[in-house]
């Protein structure tokens, strides 16, 4: 009996630490507004696209021009940046919600019963029975011309002794036309925001435009870093190993006593040295390698992550180098650059915004005018006998016909004229408009300023990558031919080990500097290509809206 209870006691204590963990998760009021705690989970977003192409006897070997495919097809920064394009999509889809039809139908029914005070009322106490069926059609056109077209029908029954037509049909059928004569008149004030989301979706693809090229020159450049931390990895290896050799070499010259004891510890302070340099290279390498997986989204695949890369461009350009001057790059910006494209729309924004608010700083004026048919059907009773006497028996479709054949037609039309003291409101829209266009075109002035500024660095940093990667070839076959010098002078015994070592250091050096005036070339044409608008085109990319 004593188990029993202590096991009611545990499971009681268990539902209620429950209860009292559901009830920290979802507040009363979530509850209370059918909130639960499982909720229907988003779609899951694609998965890595086109990576396992890329492997080759378990490497991702990877070009530039695979490296830039890959990242327009998985770069998370480019999936969020295509989202404008998505919204104004939306936007200009919304833009055409003033011009949706719009259809409606009610039916009420209703008893109402009430005393009466006089003989007239036809009852002591009277008994009314009401159904009403409606039906209606209403479409504003770009012309702001509002149409619509109402139906009713009513049935009425009452015991209403003075009651002719008992119970009663009345159908009606009206046509309305409304039509502004003075604000939104005319196709532009109601087209307005069409034209102006038309104008955003071009202007939103030419941000992403300019993106998906900033995106692009961002993959370049951490491409040639994986290249340079590679190539620097090999010269820094290369460096050791001559140090090894050198110390090497000492240890047997020691050990003959042909140098002295002092003068090891040099050759062995280099190796130290230069094994350190290793050590920073791969972690640097690591590094880089890793920013590019994240460019290309190989980090989001646990099979990929892992997998050494394989670049095959060499930074050592092939063919002719080349060239241009800053006038034909400017040029080419001016012609090509996304960023003028959409400071161009956004401009054009601003004078439609402009007209649209002189719109509707005018007095607000409508012509409106209405058509009807009436029809009534029932029973027809004289009422000047006792009882009364049925005379005629009609229907609906009696009242139908009465209805399309306008037999008891209604017309009329109002002119209406709203005219605003003072408009506020509207005068600060048009202010807010003007402003927007000055603060657009400072815009655009500053946005030639700043492309104007990249292609001419860009060409300046072009003519000297090209002059700079001259230089670092001529000095890295001189430290070469130094330290073959060096070497063969240490080996005669005409010089120390230091101006060996030295020699080695310097070549080590100029080998990198070579690698890296090879690689600032390339980050020069890319650079350039970027600042003339030529960059999507050198790699072969043209972005093409799927159709939704």
């Amino acid at each position: 009996m004593r188990r029993f209870l202590l096991s009611v006691v545990a499971i009681f204590v268990t539902l209620l630490c429950g209860a009292s963990a559901r009830a920290q998760k979802t507040s009363p009021l979530e509850t209370f507004l059918g909130i639960g705690e499982k909720q229907k989970p988003a779609p899951p977003l694609p998965a890595p696209l086109g990576l396992q192409d890329h492997v080759v006897n378990g490497k991702l070997v990877l070009s530039l021009d695979d490296s830039v495919r890959l990242a327009l097809a998985n770069n998370t920064d480019v999936r969020i940046d295509h989202s404008q394009i998505d919204f104004a999509l939306d936007n200009l889809h919304r833009a055409y919600s003033p011009f949706d039809p719009l259809a409606s139908s009610s039916f009420a029914d209703s008893r109402a019963k009430s005393p009466t005070t006089s003989q007239l009322q036809g009852a002591t106490v009277l008994n009314n029975l009401t159904q009403t069926t409606q039906m209606s059609y209403q479409q504003t056109f770009q012309t702001g011309t509002n149409f619509q077209a109402a139906f009713s029908n009513s049935k009425f029954s009452t015991n209403d002794s003075f009651s002719t037509v008992n119970p009663s049909l009345a159908t009606a059928l009206q046509f309305t036309i409304t039509q502004p004569l003075l604000r939104s008149f005319g196709l532009f004030p109601n087209r307005a925001p069409i034209l102006i989301a038309q104008r955003n979706l071009k202007q939103a693809r030419a941000n992403f435009s300019a993106e998906v090229s900033n995106v692009i020159l961002q993959i370049v450049g951490d491409y040639w870093s994986v290249i340079l931390a590679r190539e620097n990895l090999a010269v820094q290896r290369k460096s050791l190993d001559e140090a090894e050799k050198s110390y090497e070499h000492d240890k047997k010259a020691l050990s003959l006593g042909a140098l002295p004891p002092l003068d090891i510890y040099r050759s062995e302070s280099q190796v130290a040295s230069r094994r350190v340099g290793v050590i920073q290279a791969e972690y640097s390498l690591k590094q880089s390698a890793d920013q590019l997986r994240r460019d290309i989204s190989a980090d989001l695949d646990p099979a990929i992550r892992v997998l050494d890369l394989e670049l095959t461009d060499q930074p050592a350009p092939l063919g002719e180098l080349p060239g241009t001057d800053i006038p034909t790059a400017l040029a080419r910006a001016l012609a090509n650059r996304p960023e003028f494209e959409a400071t161009r729309q956004q401009l054009a924004s601003d004078d439609l915004n402009i007209r649209l608010a002189h719109n509707n700083l005018k007095p607000d004026l409508e012509l409106s005018g209405f058509y009807s048919g009436n029809g009534i059907a029932g029973n027809q009773f004289n009422i000047n006998v006792t009882p009364p006497q049925l005379i005629a028996s009609t229907g609906l479709k009696d009242s139908l016909s009465q209805v399309f054949h306008f037999t008891y037609p209604a017309y009329g039309a109002t002119l209406t004229l709203n005219l605003p003291i003072k408009r506020h409101g509207a005068e600060a829209n048009l202010a807010d408009a003007l402003a927007s266009r000055r603060q657009d075109q400072y815009f655009e002035r500053r946005t030639t300023q700043t492309i104007s500024l990249e292609v001419t660095n860009a060409v300046h940093s072009l003519e000297q990558a090209k002059i700079s990667m001259e230089a670092a070839k001529v000095a890295a076959d001189l430290a070469r031919d130094t330290l073959h010098a060096d070497e063969r002078k240490y080996e005669l015994g005409v010089e120390q080990i230091f101006f060996v070592l030295d020699a080695q250091t310097q070549l080590a050096q100029a080998e990198l500097n070579l690698i890296q005036a090879q690689i600032n070339f390339q980050l020069a044409v890319a650079q350039l290509d970027h600042s003339t608008g030529d960059l999507l085109d050198h790699h072969h990319v043209q972005i093409v809206e799927p159709p939704k």
